[in-house]
């Protein structure tokens, strides 16, 4: 209870526009100008009212400013990405990019039925979304919607784009440069490649990356070796690298994270230490494996928030009317160093 010197709270009416104007002493008009970056007045008078409104807690009628704007400040985002393991990093870095714009996203699951995914669509379309971002499990496949010709702007972030669409990806080459490179600094002179099947698109250029690497650096290629995107995988391709009379690799760049771990654990069970006998590298640096794996393993990081952030920003330059030129933007890949191979005697 509260004492006899302490003031019992009241429970007021909502903060109006019009409360704000008479606190900060100018009109009504001059307020909603200020506050919604309009209209022409001084850098102090537009930072006093933003204040006075920050202060009594106003809270604009979002209703009323999507008819004034004709704008919903809601972006939809669809992904066929079900676990979510590439979807949610780019939702967060999407979130980032539009909260402080007052936009909000929902998500939206289309699986892989196009009927479901045409639902969604117009449900989006329905609730007059500004614009829609479509992303997926990987870089090379259409979601199974068509998003061409909509009345709204829509942006690509790691799934394959419409023909003169705006997309986002990762730059796998780069980013298997950057690990193969690494190695080759730490002084590794066999270096294996163990990564997914061939029918994905950036097995592919990892796999040209690695070999250019190999090549500038005056170092065999051993592989690639193609499987499957599993521990499993891993395990089994150290069968393949280390028995035989062929020479052993004293490195392994392995295409996703799962067959990394996969690839220690078989070292681990023939005797061998990693990094002092092998060296390893992961893709995805996906956190809740690569800092699981002992030893903690070194990743290439797809920066998919920071990819997420690119998209939002730019779907939001197309809904306030600014062009933007069509095609494929490689963001670049970053390597996050842990103790499965070191850093190299410079670094």
């Amino acid at each position: 209870m509260a004492s006899d010197d302490q003031p019992v709270p009241v429970f007021s009416k909502p903060v109006t526009l019009r409360d704000v104007a008479a606190e900060a002493g100018v009109s009504v008009a001059t307020a909603s100008k200020a506050l919604n970056d309009q209209g022409r007045m001084t850098a102090e008078t537009r930072e006093r009212i933003r204040e006075t409104a920050r202060r009594l807690g106003f809270r604009p009628n979002s209703l009323a400013q999507s008819l004034l704007r004709r704008r919903s400040f809601t972006v939809g985002l669809l992904t066929n990405d079900t676990y979510g393991r590439f979807s949610l990093p780019l939702m967060s870095g999407i979130s980032d990019a539009l909260v402080d714009n007052g936009v909000s996203v929902f998500l939206c699951n289309v699986e892989e039925d196009p009927r479901l995914g045409q639902l969604h669509v117009d449900a989006m379309l329905d609730k007059r979304v500004d614009g829609i971002i479509a992303t997926g499990k990987r870089i090379d496949r259409h979601l199974p919607v068509d998003l061409g010709n909509l009345r709204v702007p829509v942006i690509y972030a790691f799934t394959q784009p419409d023909p003169d669409a705006i997309a986002f990806v990762s730059d796998d080459a780069g980013g298997a440069r950057l690990a193969v490179e690494h190695l080759c600094r730490l002084g590794r002179k066999r270096i294996a490649h163990v990564t997914g099947p061939a029918s994905f698109a950036v097995v592919h250029a990892r796999a040209q990356a690695y070999r250019d690497v190999l090549a500038e650096n005056g170092l065999p290629v051993t592989g690639p070796l193609l499987g499957s995107w599993s521990e499993a995988w891993g395990h089994e391709a150290v069968a393949h690298l280390f028995d035989g009379r062929r020479e052993r690799p004293d490195a392994v760049f392995c295409g996703n994270d799962q067959i990394a771990r996969g690839v220690i654990d078989a070292l681990r069970e023939r005797g061998l230490g990693v990094p002092g006998d092998v060296a390893v590298i992961g893709f995805d640096n996906w956190e809740i494996v690569a800092e699981a794996t002992r030893p903690p393993l070194t990743s290439v990081d797809m920066n998919l928030v920071a990819l997420g952030r690119e998209a939002g920003l730019t779907l939001l330059s197309l809904v306030g009317g600014q062009p933007a030129a069509p095609g494929i933007r490689k963001l670049p890949c970053r390597l996050v160093v842990r103790q499965s191979c070191g850093h190299p005697p410079d670094g």
